[in-house]
């Protein structure tokens, strides 16, 4: 029997019409017996592991937990190392510590300052969280925060690692890592006032790198960026202006599309827009469908409990079972092909805050 080696050596040959002028007949049959085996020894190939049932058939529940969290909004969800992490939210405050395996939850180290307003990432075999494009300070004239600040989970400390170049400096915007780059998005470079931009930028952190990539076709704020295959997605959101009087009511139902191959942007048809307009989401992957998770609108005084899945290959939308309670301002994690989500804001704007972790699951 060949061995793979041989195989892919084979497979690769040049066996044309000067092989066969040049070599004998019995030659020709030994190659050919060859390849035939080939193809019969090789491995099947293995089915990408499965994340559980189809989405249509989980439902969302409360998680019974050990302690609570710190109650907070606008601040982030993350997972890392197996662990869930609650970042930053309005005023200082620690990273609570949710350990799936215990159900336990434990406090961190307290932040440098108030982070909000941003969508914290840990990227795969990393044991630190990136913070990077945040707002800090007060209502409404929030400025963005002009370092990249990291915490470490191994260490329970807190550093920064860099400066967002001055020009480029905003909060509330979309962050993704993909192939050893982080991705950074809209976001509003005026706080609530203010200054929402379309920009994308790419930031890689081994050579501390930042480049400047083509603008979405439309500025946005307050959303999550989602990461299908090798392209970006831009779902949810709005444009705040306070200064205007309009900080919910500009919401953005189109998707926007960045191709990270081709370094080009593309907007979904309109059947591909976000079917409930709103802002301040939890946006996920699963299954390869981007999930867009709660939200705050001027249509209900209720935090969003919808849920809905984009199918990027059809450009559909599907409605989803509603969260257990309806939140805005915080994040979600994909774990063991489960979705959980923790803390956030129970109606529009400012509170209550939430202290509770619900999980999607099976029925």
């Amino acid at each position: 029997m060949p061995s793979p080696s041989h195989c892919a050596a084979l497979a690769t040959a040049d066996i044309g019409l000067p092989f066969l002028y040049r070599h004998r007949v019995k030659r020709i049959a030994l190659v050919l017996a060859l390849l035939s085996a080939c193809r019969t020894s090789a491995p099947t190939p293995t089915p990408a592991a499965s994340d559980g049932p189809p989405l249509s058939e989980r439902r969302w529940a409360p998680v019974a937990v050990k302690g609570a969290p710190s109650a907070r909004h606008e601040n982030a969800f993350v997972e890392s190392g197996g662990k869930f992490y609650l970042v930053g939210g309005r005023r200082v405050q620690p990273v609570d510590i949710y350990d799936p395996t215990t159900g336990e939850w434990t406090a961190g180290a307290v932040a440098p300052l108030p982070i909000h307003h941003f969508q914290a990432v840990s990227p795969p075999g990393d044991h630190r969280i990136w913070v990077i494009g945040a707002l800090t300070g007060d209502y409404p004239d929030e400025p963005p925060i002009p370092q990249i600040h990291v915490y470490d989970t191994r260490t329970n400390t807190w550093s920064t690692a860099g400066d967002i170049p001055e020009a480029r400096r905003r909060g509330a915007a979309g962050l993704a890592y993909h192939k050893g780059k982080f991705y950074l998005a809209g976001g509003l470079t005026e706080g609530h006032s203010g200054g929402f931009v379309p920009w994308l930028d790419s930031y890689d952190p081994i050579t501390q790198t930042w480049t400047a990539l083509p603008d979405a076709p439309r500025p946005r704020d307050h959303f999550q960026l989602g990461v299908v295959g090798d392209r970006l997605v831009l779902a949810g959101g709005r444009t705040s202006s306070a200064r205007t009087n309009e900080v919910m009511s500009l919401t953005i139902a189109e998707v926007d599309v960045y191709d990270i191959a081709t370094g080009t942007f593309s907007s979904l048809p309109a059947s591909g827009n976000l079917p409930t307009l709103r802002a301040g989401t939890s946006t996920v992957v699963l299954n390869d469908q981007l999930l867009v998770l709660g939200g705050e609108s001027t249509a209900q005084q209720p935090a969003h409990n919808e849920v809905e899945a984009l199918n990027l290959q059809t450009g559909r939308w599907t409605s989803l079972a509603p969260l257990a309670e309806g939140r805005h301002g915080t994040g979600a994690v994909v774990w063991k092909g489960q979705i959980f989500t923790a803390a956030g804001s129970a109606n529009r704007g400012g509170g209550p805050e939430l202290q509770s972790l619900e999980a999607f699951r099976n029925r």
